[in-house]
């Protein structure tokens, strides 16, 4: 079944080109709103993960709340080089790696 264009039969590819972008740039900026996460949800990242790294040293042994710990500090490190890479630097590199490792908590 074909689909009915606002246009008519003989449909203006451009303007559903703008049509097609147009639509494409509310999603996303949809979707970014979605998934943004602020400062204060990191902060509270981060105090989950001190937390869970305390009570896995703690209930394991504190080698495991060392790896639980050095796995966040990778992952921050790994996000602070790839700022690095697409020419981010200084604190906004640093900051944007610390929303990137604990703003999860934004959905917790």
């Amino acid at each position: 079944m074909m689909k009915r264009w606002p246009e008519g039969p003989a449909a203006d590819p451009e303007a559903a080109r703008e049509r097609y972008d147009s639509d494409m740039r509310s999603v996303r900026k949809a979707l970014r709103e979605a998934i943004r996460a602020d400062l204060p949800a990191a902060h509270f990242g981060l105090g989950i993960v001190i937390v869970a790294c305390v009570i896995v040293g703690l209930l394991v042994g504190p080698v495991a709340g060392a790896l639980v710990a050095g796995a966040f500090a990778a992952l921050f490190l790994v996000a602070l080089v790839v700022m690095f890479v697409r020419g981010i630097r200084g604190a906004d590199a640093r900051r944007r790696a610390y929303l990137f490792t604990f703003g999860w908590a934004n959905w917790v």
